[in-house]
């Protein structure tokens, strides 16, 4: 009896096997043909591996030397500043490789404290929570803010990571035609009937590098007793006169409710992110925030990284203010050549080319002439939008920057994209 039960269990335990064997098959069918259909589409993304430091001349693996760096979002060069590398190792010395925990356990030390309390003074509000990056921040804030009796306005264009984090909260959700305020002033009137009203919107947009109009979102905001929360990730250290954000840039500090922002951008270009706002918005965030709650806390090396580029910020606005003549004289440049450059005034600026093929040929024929820039087609930009998005920085040089238009321009005459 026991043996026919141990032949009948074995049997059944090889059956069970080649059913997962099939299934596995199965999937990897499934996964090879919807791999293929992407790069049929022309969508596929490469990841080039760098062999040096961030900035703006790199080495890629391979022995690729001298290229010069147009796609980074290291805004203000300070990713290998010299003494933003060596806040880290004093950090990583005094205060070790990571804690372990999350911060509620046992992984908050001094450092992490004192970081928060400069985020606030730097965005001029009461409180600031940090997590491992914005991404964390947008997928903690609505779903601990918001309740069903609630409404969440969105930008239809916002971040995938707002968009995302919308999705988590209960509340009911209207989404406004990008930066229409005719639009989100029809949808605030219908939002009426909801306790609470938040308006979500990127400061700036991270993929077409045009800038929210604050101010008209605050005065709709103000006439339908809404409150405001900005995304600044493509916005924080470099946009206004202290490089406080489009908050700042556009006079309305005192109208945004809650700033959502990044340390893995401007701020060093490490990882990380925050949230600043009302005191007793943060507190609930250490309560009821997930991301929060279940995630470790920022290593040491990285907090000293962001603690020390805020310093060079809030010392001088210098390298912030630097960005605005290198960023015009790209843009003009590139729109005297006949290119269309989405945006104004912000150094996102996207090459707008339309068709898929086109912007990943011609990313790659950049590169072969020295230039460092990526292609960027659907799903992360809308389809038929594709561009090839070229991102300024504050250590690029006029020099470096007349190279990539001169490239740019022989390049698009041989792909048709200029006549």
């Amino acid at each position: 009896m026991w043996r026919g039960a141990a032949v009948r269990a074995v049997r059944g335990a090889g059956s069970s096997r080649a059913a997962s064997g099939a299934a596995a098959a199965q999937l990897r069918r499934r996964l090879e043909g919807e791999l293929e259909e992407i790069r049929g589409a022309g969508t596929w993304k490469s990841e080039r591996v760098i062999a040096s430091r961030q900035g703006p001349h790199l080495r890629l693996a391979g022995g690729g030397a001298g290229i010069l760096n147009f796609c980074a979002n290291n805004y203000l060069g300070l990713s290998s500043h010299p003494q933003v590398i060596r806040a880290a190792v004093q950090a990583l010395e005094e205060f070790g490789a990571g804690l372990s925990s999350v911060r509620f356990i046992c992984g908050t030390q001094s450092i992490h404290k004192d970081l928060e309390e400069k985020i606030a003074r730097f965005h001029q509000r009461e409180d600031a929570i940090l997590y491992a990056s914005c991404f964390d921040a947008n997928a903690g804030i609505f779903e601990a803010l918001l309740t069903p009796e609630d409404a969440v306005l969105s930008d239809e264009l916002n971040h995938a990571s707002i968009i995302d984090g919308i999705r988590l909260c209960k509340a009911n959700k209207y989404r406004y035609k990008h930066m229409d305020m005719q639009d989100l002033e029809a949808k605030l009137q219908d939002a009426q009937k909801h306790r609470l009203r938040l308006v979500a919107t990127d400061g700036a947009f991270s993929m077409d590098g045009d800038i929210a109009p604050l101010r008209e979102i605050c005065q709709l905001a103000q006439k339908y007793d809404a409150l405001v929360f900005i995304d600044e990730c493509h916005a924080t250290g470099f946009l206004g006169p202290n490089g406080r954000g489009t908050d700042e840039l556009l006079g309305v500090v005192d109208k945004v409710t809650i700033i959502n922002s990044t340390l893995g951008k401007a701020l060093g270009g490490a990882a990380g992110g925050y949230t600043t706002g009302p005191k007793p918005l943060i507190d609930l965030l250490r309560q009821r925030s997930r991301p929060y709650l279940f995630s470790n806390s920022l290593p040491p090396a990285v907090v000293g990284c962001a603690s020390k580029a805020l310093d060079l910020l809030m010392e001088s606005n210098a390298i912030a203010q630097s960005m605005a003549a290198k960023t015009q004289r790209f843009r003009s440049k590139m729109t005297a050549a006949g290119f269309t450059i989405s945006g104004k005034d912000h150094p996102i600026c996207p090459v707008m080319l339309g068709d898929a093929r086109l912007a990943a040929v011609m990313a790659e024929d950049m590169l072969s002439r020295g230039i460092y820039v990526i292609g960027f087609s659907y799903p992360v930009v809308p389809k038929g939008k594709a561009r090839i998005r070229v991102q300024i920085s504050a250590v690029h040089s006029d020099e470096d920057i007349d190279r990539c238009v001169e490239a740019f321009t022989e390049v698009g005459r041989k792909h048709g994209a200029l006549p």
